[in-house]
């Protein structure tokens, strides 16, 4: 590719304030270093290298040397690196803020597209910029640690090198919003969300990651970080222990609980006589969360509460005995672990139902 010319606006006065120099042995004032900054400033911005703009200027040097050639060389020397140098200055000021504009964009999509009100087709417009094509459908996967990490964080750049590394410019958006770690990828490149979760997980020391459904447009962007969000919302509250999770596997969760009063009012009528037992509801509910977890194996349940299976088959005994219904019994199964399943979305016996 040809190297683009300088215009001479950038070079303007140069050679004056040289030819002053070499005869005076001064050094630069500080409105000419002030014009070299600008220069440099203003090349930046019009898409010039910095390598380009030092050589124009050196060119210049070089081409006007002759007339300098006097007792202040030395002076003149020191003057063509205070020029370099304010145009250095002046060019990385420019870069800087370029930088810096450039976030503020970043993170004013990434606001307005995961809040979900802003204009669909302005929206749209901007995407392109950043990566994201609306045409496609997409899925989010938002993971979190124990700590809030920010885009500059080494833990979110770990985790873009990892992938970038990997796949190279794919149309992903990999970026940070309230403290989780968030990528945005065409829903077909599962491979793309699975090493987000891998390298995610990891890097987060065990954080857990969890990844929305694929939905189309940039509703679909929105409705997917919304079930990650869920997701993770639901983790949380059910004590799951999957390092990732698929808003995919747990649509049955927000089902049970779309008509809140009814499970409220199964979870009061089936569990609520266990708050009779000594120490209240919440060990027998432990009991039979252990007991359900491991498929109903009363050995493996009692591992799992570092109980005897003696111990554990008392337990299940006095919650028949309190409620009517037999954990071991397939007749009154269903019922117990939906309301069991209901009592940890609700957070129950620790909130009045």
């Amino acid at each position: 590719m040809a190297r683009r010319e300088i215009p001479e606006e950038f070079l303007d006065g140069y050679d004056r304030t040289l030819d002053d120099v070499a005869r005076t042995g001064r050094l630069l004032n500080r409105d000419e270093l002030a014009s070299r900054r600008t220069a440099g400033e203003q090349a930046a911005e019009a898409g010039h290298s910095l390598r380009s703009l030092i050589n124009s200027h050196l060119t210049v040097t070089r081409a006007a040397w002759p007339r300098h050639a006097s007792a202040h060389a030395d002076s003149a020397l020191a003057a063509v690196a205070q020029v370099v140098d304010a145009l250095a200055e002046g060019y990385e000021r420019a870069q800087h803020l370029a930088v810096r504009q450039e976030e503020a964009e970043r993170r004013e999509f990434i606001d307005d597209l995961l809040h979900g009100s802003a204009d669909l087709g302005r929206l749209a417009e901007r995407a392109e910029h950043f990566g994201l094509r609306f045409s496609h459908a997409h899925a989010v996967a938002v993971a979190e640690g124990t700590a809030a990490y920010s885009e500059a964080d080494p833990v979110a750049r770990r985790v873009e090198l990892a992938l970038l590394g990997r796949f190279g410019a794919r149309q992903i958006l990999l970026t940070t919003k309230d403290g989780r770690l968030i990528c945005i990828a065409p829903g077909d490149q599962t491979d793309v969300l699975t090493s987000f979760a891998k390298q995610a997980h990891a890097a987060t020391d065990g954080g857990r990651v969890a990844v929305g459904r694929t939905h189309p447009g940039a509703g679909g962007v929105v409705q997917s970080y919304q079930e990650a969000l869920n997701a993770l919302g639901l983790a949380e509250r059910m004590n799951l222990d999957d390092p990732v999770l698929y808003a995919a596997d747990l649509l049955v969760y927000p089902v049970l609980t779309r008509d809140r009063e009814a499970m409220a009012d199964l979870v009061r009528s089936a569990l609520g006589p266990l708050r009779q037992a000594r120490g209240g509801a919440e060990p027998l509910l432990e009991t039979l969360t252990a007991y359900f977890d491991s498929g109903c194996v009363s050995a493996e349940a009692a591992r799992r509460l570092s109980l005897s299976v003696r111990a554990l088959t008392y337990r299940l005994g006095r919650i028949h005995q309190l409620t009517g219904s037999n954990p071991a019994d397939p007749v009154h199964r269903y019922t117990l672990h939906t309301a069991v399943i209901g009592a940890r979305l609700l957070d129950w016996p620790a909130k009045e139902l």
